[in-house]
């Protein structure tokens, strides 16, 4: 009877760890991270090599996986005044912090090599992104709401990491990539941090631009989505070296864009959570939509 008790348990508990394990990782958010890279990579590659693509996938997830692990050490006793965050693994005690810092060491270790092996300048500019997420984004977050303007540097880069894996390259190409998801950043975020500002307030974190969901947050939300939507249609000007873009690619990413800027202007006028939502889930579809255009336009012409 004890014996098919720990039975039960353990593989009851099977499943908790492996959640546990998905939640420090946050593997949805490296999913993402991986797409944009992946995206990058097959616009910079002329022919795809398979392990070097594998190797960037691994590397970007175990890149993200390292960035949250050690965000979530730093920040456990702030995670525990937050209603999203208090039943995350460390700051319900459910995983020891030491765990959860092993998990982040190995984690940079594999990302690191991982994207060494595909080029040093992959693993160099992966290793900037682990350390401005640590070292600078989170630590800054409880202080100014600049740490935004940080966070969105690391947030930039697997886009631009992409095409500079595939061509050993850092040039006009992957700075473009990386403006665009650049600009996109600060919709993205302030969208998120329009919708969870009250738990956002009881950690302390200060991540919305005048620190108030008013309409000069609202205005700064819409202005950075104009820099966006600029920055995505530009290299049909055909000034961004390898990077092209069709007319028609152009104008489709320019009517995803004005679809997000259409929520932008709803939560000016609006100012309301629902609003913020909808524009955080227009946003997401924008990066994955515009990233698809891009990609499908460089093998379709």
């Amino acid at each position: 009877m004890k014996t098919a008790l720990n039975t039960a348990s353990k593989t009851y508990a099977l499943p908790l760890i492996i959640d546990d394990f998905k939640q420090i990782t946050k593997v949805g958010l490296a999913f993402s991270v991986v797409f944009s890279s992946v995206a990058g990579y097959l616009l910079g590659a002329d022919t795809i090599n398979l392990q070097s693509l594998l190797l960037l996938a691994f590397g970007g997830y175990f890149m993200v996986g390292a960035s949250n692990a050690f965000n979530q050490v730093i920040e456990k006793d702030l995670d525990a005044l937050m209603k999203r965050t208090r039943n995350r693994p460390v700051p319900s005690g459910r995983m020891a912090p030491a765990t959860a810092m092993t998990i982040a060491i190995v984690f940079t270790l594999l990302g690191v090599i991982s994207l060494y092996v595909v080029n040093p300048k992959t693993a160099m500019f992966g290793a900037i992104s682990i350390f401005l997420y640590t070292c600078v984004y989170t630590p800054l977050k409880t202080k100014t709401p600049l740490a935004v303007f940080v966070g969105a540097f690391p947030g930039a880069i697997p886009f631009m990491l992409g095409w500079v894996a595939a061509t050993n390259d850092f040039g006009i190409e992957p700075g473009t990539l990386f403006m665009i998801q650049f600009f996109w950043q600060f919709p993205h975020f302030w969208a998120i941090g329009w919708v969870l500002d009250e738990d956002y307030k009881r950690a302390g974190f200060k991540m919305l631009p005048t620190g108030s969901k008013d309409k000069a947050t609202a205005l700064q939300i819409i202005m950075y989505t104009f820099w966006m939507i600029i920055a995505s249609v530009f290299p049909v000007t055909g000034l961004t070296g390898q990077l092209t873009l069709s007319v028609p690619a152009a104008i489709l990413i320019l009517m995803l864009g004005l679809g997000m800027l259409f929520y932008a202007f709803r939560l000016y006028h609006k100012r309301d959570n629902r609003s913020a939502r909808a524009l955080m889930l227009a946003s997401v579809t924008y990066i994955t939509l515009m990233q698809i255009v891009y990609v499908a336009d460089k093998f379709l012409h």
